[in-house]
């Protein structure tokens, strides 16, 4: 049963990235293209999901637990260290070269475009890359 929910709960998230248009990459590069052919409508998807998970962690935080696991996995670290930075820059690039994000790309997997598999394989060889990088590094020394 467990499965089923987890495998309904990514479906719902996938169907809303491909309906929102997150998953179309000329999509995405005009919502960046701000002097351009900018497509404001993104703003929007995001702003939505924003608000809907700010209302759910509200109520989904006030429980001891969640629902399918033994406790609720947030983050610890409080501060902006190198580490965040190089991961979030190194996201927004590829984002803003492919125009695709991770949830934008996995749904869009299923059409087989070169695009998509190209950026998806890059995303991980960069995962494996910084989980070999991480590794190398002492404890307790920042990146």
């Amino acid at each position: 049963m467990r499965f089923l929910i987890i495998y309904a709960i990514g479906l719902i998230f996938g169907m809303g990235i491909i309906f929102g248009g997150m998953a179309n990459p000329a999509k995405v590069l005009n919502f960046f293209d701000i002097a351009g052919t900018w497509d404001p409508s993104l703003a929007f998807v995001m702003g939505g999901a924003l608000g809907v998970t700010a209302l759910g962690y509200r109520f989904v935080l006030r429980r001891p637990s969640p629902r399918l696991a033994e406790a609720f996995h947030l983050p610890t670290l409080m501060r902006v260290d190198p580490t965040l930075i190089a991961g979030s820059a190194a996201f927004g690039v590829g984002w803003g070269l492919a125009g695709f994000c991770p949830g934008g790309a996995l749904p869009a997997i299923g059409t087989l475009d070169a695009s998509v598999l190209i950026f998806t394989g890059a995303m991980i060889v960069g995962i494996i890359g910084a989980k070999l990088a991480k590794g190398r590094i002492p404890d307790g020394a920042t990146v």
